[in-house]
Formats: structure tokens, C-alpha cells, sequence
């Protein structure tokens, strides 16, 4: 019978290698995209922030729903989450990169926002009474918060984690247990204040109460759909081939399956109230989205960040089948991406769709980055709690 103890869950040789293929490669994707970057910030300074906008929200949702899952898990427990532990940590470890990478929003807050200007806000009395909050140094002071706050969580886990790696006791896990609680609720906050100042706020006329649930849950929807691509490619290899099992990736699927719906659910609700509410403050955001081809963005997610998600992952089968679910996994991060476009762009762009090659090439140049320094931190530890107290659970539970 396998044990914890008679496993050695450091990275193998064979998966090392792996992963520095990976990482050249993603690298190497990242160095072009910077490349094209810094091309389109001298060519068209203003649509290069706008591209870098959605694609720094896009890759940033990664990293923060990584550390929910992370504190969820610390908090709840089950076997579900020791899986995924790992990964999710390596994901945290990529927030103080995030933080630097947040630098060019912060140059490019004139060309984004409009309460930026001193003389638009001098002409509309709404943008007056906001001026409290919307003003550059409140809000770069708040950005600050939010990516200092979630790298110090991120921090302290990591820290308590290794070092229960190295002495195996329980005061780590007690210690991790106790800071997930109030850190989840400073992770709630946080989000929902990101999605008001770094989004809402493109059209400082709008709000929405349900807009910080729907940016909590497209986070934590994105992270998962990651977190489960990464434990598919990791199981190909030891030492994770010898531990996964598709009861791991069904419980795991499951979760993903709840994420669909829950954003389904809130994304309906929210135009459900505005449909109903018929404000003139409220209806222009999704007339905006509605017309000049943009309404064909709304159709493409209805149908392939829901509905078809929704009917595979109803099947038992296809979350036990790890080809098939890693292939569903990399299709709703897909459509996570095209939804953060559909957010951020017609406010940030104020005319049709016209998607731009700097849109690409902002995705593309952060994703490839961030996934590289990813997979750097990733072959850094062993890819299983040694000494976690749920670790003999864990694996017991994938072979009932």
C-alpha cells in the first residue's frame, strides 16, 4: 500500500526538463510580445494602455484567484485542495512580479480615465463628487494596497508552507489556517475595489453592485480552469503521474462546473436589474455592448463561456477523463479572456470593436512573462505537502 512517506514528491529530472522547455518557450513568447510593446507604446501610446489594461486584468486574475483557492483550502481542508496546493502557491509566489508589471497603468492613468483630467472634471458635476475618490495619488496610493496586501498573504503562506516542509510540525498549518480567514476577506475586498478602479471607473458615470461578484468569481473561475491545465501537463510525468487520479481531477471539475454556473448566475443578474431598473445611469453600459459589433462578443461568451462549458462538465465522465478536461480548461481561459476584453475595451476604446494587434501582443508579451516566471517557481519546491495533515487523506481518497 502507497504511503506519503514512501513517496518522493520532488520534481524528477524528466518533468525538470519539461518545464525548462516550457519555460524557454513562454520566455521567449514574452520577449516578442515586449518587443511588439514597447513598438506600439511609441507608435500609439494610447492604445498601447488600453491593450496592456485588459491583458494586465486577464494574467492578474490568475495569480489573485490562485491565492483564494490557496486560503480556501487552508481553511476548509479535504483532499481536493492538496492537489493543487503547489501549483496554486507557485501562482502567489508570481504577485510581486505582478506588482512591478503594474507600473505602465500607472504612467498610462491620463490616457484611460477620464477623471484623470482636471478640466473635464471641472465640467461635469458628477466627476466632481467623485473627485474624493477619483483622483491619480488616492488611486495609485490604493493600487498599492491591493498588490502590496495580496503579495505579503501570498508571502507569509509560501513561508509557513516551506517551513512546514522542513520541520513538519503543526504550527505552520495552525498559522496558515488562522491568517487565510481575515486574509480572505481582505482578498474580497481588494478585488471588488480593483474592479471599481481599475474598470468601473473607464466610465465613472456607471456602477454596478454586482460588478466586484462578477470580477471575485471570473478570478477564481480563471485561476481554477489554470490551476487544473497545470496538474493534467504535471501528470505525465513523476512525480504526480504515481498520485493523480480521476477522482482528484472529478472533485476539482465539480468545482469548476459550480464557478460556470455562479458566473452565469451573476452576469445574468446584473443585466437582469439593470434590464428592469432602466436608468439613464445605468443602461449606457450595455447599449455600449450591445451595437457596433460588440454584441457578437456578448453572443460568443453566452454560448462559450456558458453553455457549453455547462453541458460537457455535467458529464461524470469527461471530468474523470484528463485529456478531455484540461481541453475544457483551456477553453473557458480562453473565454475568460475574451470576457476581461468585453469589460475593459468599449470603455476604454469609446467606439465599435476593432481589436488591435497591440492586443495581442500585450496578451501575449504578459502571459508569456508571467508564465515563465511561473514555471521557474514551480520546479522550485517538491509538488506535494510532505507533511501536510491531509496529505495521507489525499492520497487515499484518489484510489477509493
Amino acid at each position: 500500500m502507497m504511503t506519503a512517506r514512501s513517496l518522493d514528491f520532488s520534481v524528477s529530472s524528466e518533468l525538470r526538463d519539461r518545464l525548462r522547455q516550457l519555460r524557454i518557450r513562454a520566455g521567449g513568447i514574452g520577449l516578442l510580445g515586449l518587443i511588439a510593446m514597447i513598438i506600439g507604446a511609441v507608435a500609439s501610446p494610447d492604445q498601447f494602455f488600453r491593450s496592456y489594461l485588459w491583458s494586465y486584468i486577464f494574467v492578474f486574475g490568475i495569480s489573485a484567484g490562485c491565492l483564494a483557492w490557496l486560503m480556501i483550502q487552508h481553511l476548509t481542508g479535504g483532499a481536493w485542495g492538496v492537489v493543487i496546493r503547489r501549483p496554486a502557491e507557485a501562482a502567489t509566489r508570481t504577485l510581486p512580479l505582478l506588482a512591478l508589471l503594474f507600473v505602465p497603468i500607472a504612467f498610462g492613468v491620463p490616457s484611460l480615465y477620464q477623471w484623470a483630467h482636471p478640466n473635464i472634471v471641472a465640467a461635469d458635476e458628477i466627476l466632481q463628487h467623485k473627485r474624493v475618490f477619483l483622483n491619480l495619488q488616492f488611486f495609485l496610493v490604493r493600487a498599492a494596497i491591493y498588490l502590496g496586501g495580496l503579495s505579503l498573504l501570498g508571502w507569509f503562506l509560501n513561508r509557513w508552507s516551506a517551513a512546514q516542509d522542513r520541520q513538519g510540525c503543526t504550527t505552520a498549518h495552525r498559522m496558515m489556517s488562522r491568517l487565510s480567514a481575515p486574509g480572505l476577506i481582505f482578498w474580497g475586498f481588494a478585488v471588488t475595489f480593483i474592479s471599481i478602479d481599475w474598470v468601473m471607473s473607464l466610465d465613472p458615470h456607471w456602477f454596478s453592485t454586482m460588478f466586484g461578484l462578477l470580477f471575485v468569481v471570473g478570478q477564481g473561475l480563471s485561476s481554477l480552469a489554470f490551476l487544473i491545465a497545470v496538474l493534467v501537463m504535471l501528470s505525465h510525468s513523476r512525480p504526480m503521474s504515481e498520485i493523480l487520479t480521476p477522482r482528484h481531477l472529478h472533485d476539482i471539475g465539480k468545482l469548476l462546473l459550480a464557478n460556470v454556473m455562479i458566473w452565469a448566475y451573476f452576469s445574468f443578474s446584473q443585466f437582469l436589474v439593470i434590464w428592469a431598473g432602466n436608468l439613464p445611469a445605468e443602461i449606457p453600459w450595455y447599449q455600449e455592448r450591445l451595437r457596433d459589433g460588440w454584441q457578437y462578443v456578448g453572443l460568443l461568451l453566452v454560448l462559450g463561456h456558458f453553455v457549453l462549458p455547462f453541458a460537457l462538465l455535467l458529464s461524470r465522465d469527461l471530468k474523470r477523463n484528463f485529456k478531455l478536461l484540461a481541453g475544457i480548461a483551456v477553453f473557458i481561459q480562453c473565454m475568460r479572456a475574451v470576457d476581461v476584453y468585453w469589460l475593459v475595451a468599449p470603455d476604454a476604446a469609446k467606439g465599435p470593436l476593432a481589436v488591435s494587434w497591440l492586443d495581442f501582443a500585450t496578451l501575449l508579451g504578459l502571459g508569456g512573462i508571467w508564465l515563465a516566471y511561473f514555471l521557474m517557481q514551480l520546479e522550485k519546491r517538491p509538488l506535494m505537502p510532505q507533511n501536510d495533515i491531509e496529505l495521507a487523506e489525499a492520497l487515499e481518497h484518489g484510489r477509493r
